[in-house]
């Protein structure tokens, strides 16, 4: 017979089962063996690759009686006259299926052990026996999975296809991770079996492109399989991983398991059922042998690179150096907002990059609260030293990656690389509104820490909450505000139950957080001693905020009332004599604000001693005579 025309691979595959059908009619008797020998022979010759059977034979390992049983199960679902054949031979009406009794006999060198329960057929599910007749007499089934790989369709298992998501390959990467990459691939090789690869670490997408880049290595399609959605029945669990081993090899893929808290243990079980490649990853490694790769975001000056990389020409025109110490993200989130900016933003690309590097970050929820950061620095009235102090700050924040990276500073020690700052003094004094002068200049979100959120009774809680504040927070390229601190940093105690016990490993837990967190954290306190001493080494700076004097006080008053406010007579000198602090000052400012809408008149200097006898009501603190001598 005359070799074909030379044909596609799916078209040359369905040809070879049509010839590999007649073969098994003629086996059965009806047509001639060596015909249908010839014809598959000239499709051989002319196939690009070898048919689906034969790549499934030695995927699986199948003998070529175990291969004639896949073949005899597949006719009987697509060629009619052999599945007549196959009635006949055991006396049931057409469509009646092939059977391993007919298999033993009708097919060339039979082996009994072809079913058994650890063999190839029945172990991968390639083929099932309806075994209402018995072994040999039941109908087998074959997988209809299977049944469309032989005819050259091979697409996820349909029962997988919701728990599986295809990983696309990596794109920018962070030169670590890359490294990494490539050594658990070599150790891989070396080994020469795909043990597992334990991933850790708080960059999951970075996570993702290690694992795909494993996967390419070894010319393999990588899936992501969620830990959540892991059956928990042991039962379950072994159909889960037989189904997937199938589906590794029928796809040539490998498998990435991302866990979670909590969900470490089960992803470890399914993974020790599993050959082939699996890679586990989450922040924490589960209970396994071998090495866990750490896999977290890029630190600051690799940030730089890829932002450099990722903006290409348009870096040059950008101050990279702001958005590489200012936030804490991995190389695709870098490369998606890069891709993302307007090639006509110019000068603007910058904020742009900001606003959308803060848009994108996790909000913090119920542990924390946005300030709006409005105040300039003409708003604050301190001393020159506080001033020049805070202005230290702002300078440290900015120059930062110099410093500790381009500088070398951070090769000394990794610790304290973060500005903890403490603001204490007097209520009403300034401290907040210095943390959101600090936020405005350095174009920088502000969250005040909600300590009632934050602290919880319950063991562990305290410390899983502020964990997630400071992970946020890094994310966000947040400044932290722990208003009132002393109420969560308070000193340790001397141990004397299991309640001292705990309370101490708070905060020592947050002393270590605290020299670990790269950004700009604020404490404030009304109290510095009822702060733990072991806060003073960790902290960077410290700012007294003093009770104003005259001269302060009369400058916050002339700056408090805003250019549309109307006033009338109004003594400044006079008013300065009140001893209260910015805090009340504004608050009297705004109550007397209020009685003159209410009378219709502009705010005079009776209004405002009404509003200082009211806000002196709230204090139960009484005003003197002698403070508000000549108001009116």
């Amino acid at each position: 017979m005359n070799a074909p025309a030379e044909l596609d691979w799916i078209g040359a595959n369905q040809q070879w089962l049509v010839a590999e059908f007649a073969r098994l009619r003629a086996l059965l008797g009806n047509g001639e063996p060596e015909a249908a020998r010839e014809r598959l022979e000239a499709l051989r010759q002319c196939m690009e690759r070898p048919p689906a059977i034969d790549i499934l034979a030695e995927l699986f390992g199948l003998s070529g009686f175990e291969r004639d049983v896949i073949l005899l199960a597949a006719g009987v679902e697509m060629d009619a006259r052999l599945a007549v054949l196959c009635a006949e031979a055991a006396g049931r009406a057409a469509r009646g299926g092939a059977s391993f009794g007919l298999a033993l006999a009708a097919l060339p060198e039979p082996h009994w052990s072809a079913l058994a329960p650890l063999a190839p057929l029945r172990r991968w599910r390639l083929l099932e026996v309806e075994d209402s007749a018995g072994l040999t007499a039941g109908r087998l089934r074959l997988d209809e999975r299977v049944l469309h790989y032989l005819a050259g369709l091979n697409y996820l298992d349909h029962r997988l296809a919701p728990l599986l998501q295809i990983v696309p390959p990596s794109g920018l990467m962070s030169e670590r991770h890359a490294a990494i990459a490539e050594t658990a691939a070599r150790r891989l090789e070396r080994r020469g079996s795909l043990s597992p690869v334990l991933l850790g670490g708080d960059d999951a997408a970075g996570q993702e492109d290690v694992a795909a880049t494993i996967a390419r290595r070894f010319d393999l399609n990588l899936f992501r399989l969620r830990a959540g959605d892991i059956p928990g029945p042991a039962h379950e669990q072994e159909a889960l991983a037989l189904l997937w081993q199938r589906e590794a090899a029928l796809l040539g893929g490998g498998l990435l398991i991302v866990h979670q808290n909590g969900e470490a243990r089960v992803a470890a079980r399914l993974c020790a059922r599993m050959e082939g490649l699996v890679i586990l990853a989450g922040r924490q490694a589960p209970e396994l042998a071998g090495e866990c790769f750490p896999v977290d975001r890029p630190d600051a000056p690799e940030q730089r690179r890829l932002w450099r990389e990722a903006l290409g020409r348009r870096a040059d025109s950008m101050d990279v150096d702001a958005l590489a110490g200012q936030f804490r993200l991995g190389a695709r989130r870098i490369a998606a907002l890069a891709g993302a900016l307007d090639e006509d933003d110019g000068e603007n690309g910058i904020a742009a990059l900001q606003r959308a590097c803060r848009g994108e970050a996790p909000p913090m929820t119920e542990l924390a609260q946005p300030v709006p950061a409005q105040a300039s620095w003409d708003e604050l009235v301190l001393p020159e030293a506080q001033l020049f102090t805070l202005r230290q700050i702002a300078v440290h924040a900015r120059h930062r990656l110099i410093v500790h990276h381009d500088w070398g500073f951070a090769g000394h020690c990794s610790r304290g690389l973060g500005i903890a700052t403490l603001f204490w003094g007097d209520s009403g004094t300034g401290k907040t509104l210095a943390a959101e002068v600090l936020a405005r200049d350095l174009d920088l979100a502000l969250y005040r820490i909600d300590l009632s959120a934050v602290v919880s009774k319950y063991i562990g809680e305290t410390e899983k909450n502020l964990r997630k504040v400071f992970d946020d927070a890094e994310e966000l390229g947040a400044i932290l505000l722990f208003d009132e601190a002393d109420a969560l940093f308070g000193k340790r105690s001397e141990v004397k139950d299991s309640h001292d016990r705990y309370a101490n490993i708070e905060v020592s837990y947050l002393l270590q957080r605290m020299e670990t967190y790269r950004g700009l954290a604020i404490l404030t306190t009304n109290h510095k001693a009822t702060l733990d001493s072991a806060f003073a080494r960790r902290l960077r700076f410290v700012v007294h905020f003093p009770f104003p004097d005259t001269a302060q006080r009369e400058c916050l008053w002339r700056g408090v009332f805003p250019a549309a406010a109307p006033r009338d007579g109004l003594d400044y000198a006079k008013l300065a004599r009140l001893a209260v602090p910015g805090g009340t000052i504004r608050n009297i400012a705004l109550t007397a604000a209020f009685l003159a809408a209410e009378a219709q008149a502009p705010v005079a200097m009776n209004h405002l001693l009404r509003a200082a006898h009211i806000e002196a009501t709230k204090r139960d603190k009484p005003i003197s005579e002698s403070e508000t001598r000549g108001w009116i």
